[in-house]
């Protein structure tokens, strides 16, 4: 009986909870209810508002419309490509400072002031030259006679101005295109390139040029030699179409380096090796390592400008990530340079160099300029390998030739930058020796339908890089040789016998010495 009753009471609880449940489903299903009206009741609202309206939207208004949003964003790309670039164009111009520690630390100290001031009138020379004549001649037309720009000389055409109220307006791209960039910028980053290039011959020339003559060269090199490589290459000229797969140089290990390192090789050829080099060569050893490694500290710096902003835009996911494996294969490529010719230095000598270490880093960031962005990381460890092996090669054959080059920047920027030519094409991330990515970035080069990718197109860009850089050996090397040897000619290239046995601190600089001591040591064998 009891068990009765006790079930009788579980199943009457049982109810009551069944029950409550219940309730609580009711109760939520009608404030479900009560939702779904509310919403019901202000979308017919809005729908009867609307109503009158829907018919006044043209397809002109819409298309106006859908403009602006297109502009709007195309200004924001602009914005940010702005951002970027004047950023990188600060890092690559941030490199003069590396190559005035570089050089100066790799001459002799009666020389430093005189190296470091030939630095300095280089960017300014330079910049000079570039906003009067090299910018019109790079990229003011090059693309309509494959030869040379005609327009935008001392910056005209930069901006635009109205008749009526006088507002001046930057010139920029359609803004219909993807993206809008003005012409300054454009100008902005490219006068950083145009003053590096032209910085290299000056230390290969170094301890033994006329400051002015340098000067007037620098001129030459920034207004005329550089900018016509350029409008022949970037500016759209007759190498970007030689074959029917253009020449690839992302960055310019031919368009900047070799044009600089075979301008070098010229001049000191022409100007002859200092005196006593090749009988004392114990006296030309670098006089201060510290800058040497600072220098090549700031040059692996700048480079993250000089490659990454080679992408010459910053807009979308696939910009970033290219950038990203640009600044990947350049530092694989510089640590790689550089323990390649400090090991193969210490097998030569069965000592640590630590110049070669620093050279070495140098000549692997050329050598992977070219190919950086279309190259993946296990290439670029190749390339940077082969370069140090390039540079030594090379640097040991300019000794053996007697050809006098302190900072060894034609077989850096020379002969790497040959390699790094090649290499672009034979590491070109295609498929196989088959398809060929070049400027393409992530994707191939397509095919005359557009769509599936060229074949056999590898050995047609390796063709066209060769074909680049035979003209630029003989366009740089022959100009800039013809240049100097004028020079010299009249007298006006080589310092005195004199000036450089004493030094040309002593003689042209005030103060006399680039280093001052601020007491006497106390002994004579202090230190």
């Amino acid at each position: 009986m009891m068990k009765r009753i006790a079930a009788l009471f579980l199943a009457v609880a049982a109810a009551e909870t069944f029950e409550a449940e219940l309730q609580a489903l009711r109760v939520e299903v009608e404030e479900q209810q009560a939702l779904i009206k509310d919403q019901q009741l202000r979308f017919d609202h809005l729908e009867s508002l609307n109503s009158g309206r829907r018919l006044q939207v043209t397809v002109t208004d819409f298309n106006t419309q859908i403009a602006a949003v297109k502009s709007s964003i195309n200004n924001l790309g602009g914005a940010l490509d702005s951002a970027w670039l004047c950023l990188c164009g600060a890092l690559v111009m941030f490199m003069h400072a590396g190559f005035a520690m570089l050089e100066t630390g790799c001459c002799r100290a009666k020389n430093a002031s005189n190296v470091l001031m030939k630095n300095l009138v280089n960017v300014c020379c330079g910049t000079l030259g570039w906003w009067s004549l090299g910018w019109a001649f790079a990229y003011g037309g090059a693309a309509e006679n494959g030869f040379i720009g005609t327009t935008g000389f001392f910056g005209t055409g930069f901006y635009t101005q109205d008749s009526t109220t006088g507002i001046i307006t930057p010139v920029t791209c359609d803004e219909s295109s993807d993206g809008c960039q003005s012409t300054m910028l454009s100008w902005f980053f490219q006068w950083a390139f145009c003053t590096a290039g032209a910085t290299i011959v000056s230390g290969a020339v170094a301890e033994r040029v006329k400051s002015p003559t340098y000067a007037a060269y620098a001129l030459i090199m920034t207004s005329f030699i550089y900018p016509v490589v350029v409008a022949w290459t970037w500016g759209g000229g007759w190498l970007a179409t030689v074959f029917d797969v253009s020449y690839m140089d992302f960055a310019g290990s031919g368009i900047v380096h070799l044009t600089g390192g075979v301008s070098g090789l010229a001049g000191t050829v022409v100007l002859g090796p200092r005196k006593g080099r090749f009988v004392n060569p114990e006296e030309f050893e670098p006089h201060n390592l510290p800058l040497v490694v600072l220098g090549t500290f700031a040059l692996w710096f700048g480079w993250y400008g000089f490659n990454p902003g080679s992408t010459l835009t910053m807009k979308t996911g696939n910009d970033g990530a290219l950038a990203a494996q640009v600044a990947m294969n350049t530092t694989l490529a510089a640590a790689t340079g550089g323990i390649t010719v400090f090991v193969l230095r210490y097998f030569i000598t069965k000592k640590y160099d630590v110049g070669g270490l620093c050279n070495g880093i140098l000549a692997g960031l050329v050598s992977i300029t070219a190919g950086c962005g279309s190259m993946e990381c296990g290439s670029a460890f190749a390339t940077g390998l082969i370069g140090g092996f390039v540079y030594q090669g090379a640097s040991m054959l300019l000794q053996k030739l007697k050809v006098d080059d302190p900072v060894d920047a034609s077989p850096v920027h020379g002969f790497c930058g040959i390699w790094g030519c090649m290499a672009v094409a034979l590491f070109d991330w295609g498929k196989g020796f088959d398809h060929y990515h070049g400027w393409s970035g992530w994707s191939c080069t397509p095919g005359s339908d557009g769509v599936s990718c060229k074949t056999g197109a590898n050995g047609t860009g390796l063709g066209a890089n060769v074909v680049m850089v035979l003209m630029i050996i003989v366009w740089a090397g022959l100009l800039s040789g013809i240049s100097f040897f004028v020079l010299k000619r009249t007298r006006m290239l080589r310092i005195s016998e004199e000036v450089e046995e004493t030094g040309m601190d002593s003689h042209h600089h005030s103060p006399p010495k680039a280093y001052s001591l601020s007491a006497a040591p106390a002994t004579a064998g202090a230190v």
